[in-house]
């Protein structure tokens, strides 16, 4: 799934890899290093707290990169944007972590995180439907493509493997 991802990706980019992919690539790394860490948190403790811990470590880096990257003039910023960021910083960075959580809890980090593949898809869903994108057949069919990988590995997972089998008997320890 994540292969054809990345295949996706660089199909809509012509083949070729820009530094802005490089830069996807180490984040998409850095968060699954930070979903398996998280995900085993939630073992030990509630996933809101978890969440709420980790944005507490981030605000070192967070604060000054705000403080770096914020306009001359605020106050000619619409209350869209505002709105937007107020959205993302309280539903899809906490609030939505709180559930996001207790599933990987539930059911197991690997077999919760591969519906992060579906993401990108996802977002040209809404895209098309808030920013008039236009839907691809080529879009359709890689998305089809990964849910079916993710459905495929979810079942193969369910299923254990067969115990090894035994030619012949363990050898037995001398008495003394």
């Amino acid at each position: 799934g994540a292969v054809l991802v990345i295949l996706f990706a660089l199909r809509q980019g012509g083949g070729a890899l820009a530094p802005g992919d490089l830069f996807l690539f180490a984040s998409v790394a850095v968060a699954a290093i930070g979903y398996a860490f998280s995900g085993r948190l939630t073992s030990r403790m509630p996933g809101w707290e978890v969440i709420s811990w980790i944005l507490v470590m981030a605000l070192p880096l967070s604060i000054p990169a705000a403080a770096l990257t914020i306009p001359a003039d605020i106050g000619h910023i619409a209350l869209k944007p505002w709105l937007g960021l107020l959205y993302v910083a309280l539903f899809s960075q906490w609030i939505g972590f709180f559930a996001w959580h207790a599933g990987m809890a539930m059911g197991g980090i690997a077999r919760v995180s591969q519906v992060q593949l579906l993401q990108p898809f996802v977002t040209f869903a809404l895209a098309a439907l808030f920013n008039d994108e236009r839907i691809t057949l080529q879009i359709l069919l890689f998305a089809a493509a990964v849910v079916a990988t993710v459905a495929i590995s979810t079942r193969m997972r369910g299923q254990a493997p067969p115990p090894p089998q035994r030619d012949r008997e363990p050898p037995q320890l001398a008495a003394s």
